[in-house]
């Protein structure tokens, strides 16, 4: 094993300190579908809309994640790789969505 090799497996150094791996975030790619479905379970009762397979980054899903929740009057978050919206707004979620180049599904009941 060479140096350079054992360079890779460093943790610290007393020039840098703590060295931490650098995470690499890999986004699932779409299909061109954007699976809308409505969910409750952890949610008290409360139901929300969730939508994936988007296949944006985290600024782009933020950024559609607002105009979602203007346009429904209602609060909502990305987490992971999908947008919640609080409510039952199928109807607002499907015209935005297909403005913005997409095929809606919506999955379940």
């Amino acid at each position: 094993m060479s140096w350079q090799d054992q360079l890779s497996d460093l943790v610290y150094s007393t020039d840098k300190g703590k060295i931490k791996p650098e995470k690499v975030k890999s986004i699932t790619p779409t299909d061109g579908f954007a699976k809308v479905r409505r969910e409750t379970k952890g949610r008290k009762g409360k139901g929300v809309m969730v939508i994936s397979g988007l296949g944006l980054d985290t600024k782009a899903l933020k950024d559609l994640a607002s105009k979602l929740k203007k346009s429904c009057g209602t609060g909502g978050s990305v987490v992971d790789e999908t947008i919640e919206i609080q409510g039952d707004n199928r109807e607002a979620i499907q015209k935005i969505l297909e403005k913005s180049g997409y095929k809606v599904k919506f999955i379940g009941g």
